[in-house]
């Protein structure tokens, strides 16, 4: 499906997919969005456990913002993560080169957005001292992980255009990948999944939500 850069109302990028008329990130704020829901609600509540290195799975590595935050998150706080991105359809060189997140940071921080899309796919790389990358090509529906993170940004496109994402069998296959009391923070927070994730197990919790949606969802396992 055809794709283009544009911009949100903070100024910050995001990719279009233009059959559908949906954005990777909200039109309201692309870095608001990641500021409020994965780095606010997700990394900050877990950066409470006091955790030697937090282990994070992203379902939906996208443009790789999500990811670029919570390293430079990491950084200042000096907190060791490892960080596992899992996308179908990762992003061109043309495509990510266009985005604008550096200019939005510290300038220390610059190169490494670079470095997290250049590096290779399915093995894992120091991107900083304190920040390990995995970015995985591979379906949400296959993915097999086990008792091994302590959160998860779940940053799949919407319900009404890609339903199958947010089905019980794949949210199955996220709890069976979590470990007990982790993590689990999307920006939806649709009636429906929600009654999925507290049939598996999982205490929900609805926030405030980023500009322009009312609630969000954090999801522990308990």
């Amino acid at each position: 499906m055809k794709r283009k850069v544009i911009e949100t109302e903070d100024g910050s990028n995001t990719i279009l997919i233009e059959a559908w008329g949906e954005s990777f990130h909200s039109i309201h704020g692309a870095i608001q969005e990641a500021q409020h829901v994965y780095i606010e609600n997700g990394l900050r509540f877990v950066f409470q456990k006091k955790l030697e290195t937090i282990q994070i799975l992203e379902i939906g590595f996208g443009t790789g913002l999500n990811c670029f935050m919570t390293l430079i998150e990491s950084e200042k706080n000096q907190q060791k993560v490892v960080y596992t991105g899992v996308e179908g359809f990762p992003l061109n060189n043309e495509e990510w080169n266009s985005l604008n997140y550096k200019r939005f940071f510290d300038s220390s921080f610059e190169s490494k957005f670079s470095k997290i899309h250049q590096i290779d796919w399915e093995d894992e790389n120091a991107v900083s001292s304190n920040f390990c990358l995995i970015k995985r090509q591979l379906m949400f529906e296959n993915i097999n992980y086990e008792n091994q993170f302590d959160l998860v940004y779940f940053d799949a496109f919407g319900f009404q255009y890609q339903p199958e994402l947010w089905s019980e069998e794949i949210f199955i296959k996220v709890k069976k990948a979590m470990k007990p009391n982790g993590v689990l923070v999307t920006y939806a927070c649709k009636g429906q999944v929600n009654r999925i994730l507290k049939s598996l197990g999982f205490k929900i919790e609805k926030l405030e939500g980023p500009p322009g949606k009312r609630e969000m969802t954090r999801a522990i396992l308990i």
